[in-house]
């Protein structure tokens, strides 16, 4: 129970509660994440208070958006070794999530947690962001969408907000700098249907973030996103 108490702290601070049960799918998720990197690149974060900090607590900051509490399900964009998707579940197990990643080896080690730390309502999908989200039965269907640091916000905004419905967010972890970022992309977030709503600022010992607050005000027009690679080699400007 040695790092109970942080996480406990991180959970009452944005309205969530943790006990027992949620700690242990921790621990057991942080082994899990540390046996695999070994032998497929997951992480340059390899101490247990490191993980369990800058990942972990990390990822439960996101539900400083208090309506990320309440929504149905969420999609997660490029999730990685399941950040922040999996930490979301543990500790609101209510939300459906899909975890969306374009590296096969990372869906196998997804799935093992998954698998491991009994978590249910959860799946993943391989595959590219471009692809699912002109999937019927993927587009505008979530109510929230998430991604931590995997693009520029113009390009994020075009891989995530086709997967939002009317009404719900996408909401981006970014940096401690991302007001040009924020700039650049505003025509893009309207063009997909989105106004940016709020920044909101989290602090997390030496880590300084941002959650950047996309709401879905209209439907994204059926041409975006376009086709994979021409996200990100010519932005949306």
């Amino acid at each position: 129970m040695q790092y109970f108490k942080i996480i406990d702290t991180a959970c009452k601070d944005v309205g969530l509660e943790f006990d027992e049960k949620k700690y242990s799918k921790f621990i057991k998720y942080k082994d899990i994440l540390k046996f695999w990197n070994n032998k497929i690149n997951l992480t340059t974060i390899v101490e247990d208070e490191d993980i369990i900090k800058k990942h972990f607590i990390d990822c439960v900051k996101i539900f400083k958006f208090s309506p990320l509490r309440d929504i149905s399900n969420v999609i997660d964009i490029g999730t990685g070794a399941g950040f922040p998707g999996i930490p979301m579940k543990i500790v609101n197990p209510q939300i459906k999530v899909v975890l969306l990643d374009s590296l096969n080896k990372r869906i196998n080690f997804l799935n093992q947690v998954i698998s491991d730390i009994e978590l249910n309502d959860i799946k993943c999908i391989h595959g590219r962001a471009e692809d699912f989200s002109k999937d019927i039965e993927y587009r505008e269907k979530f109510d929230a969408a998430v991604s931590r640091a995997v693009a520029n916000l113009t390009v994020l905004s075009e891989f995530c907000i086709p997967y939002i419905k009317l009404g719900g967010y996408f909401v981006a972890m970014k940096g401690p700098s991302v007001e040009d970022e924020i700039k650049e992309s505003k025509k893009a977030v309207s063009i997909l249907g989105g106004k940016i709503e709020d920044i909101i600022k989290i602090e997390n010992d030496d880590l300084n973030h941002n959650l950047v607050v996309i709401k879905k005000i209209r439907r994204t027009p059926n041409m975006y996103p376009r086709k994979a690679g021409i996200v990100s080699k010519k932005p949306l400007k």
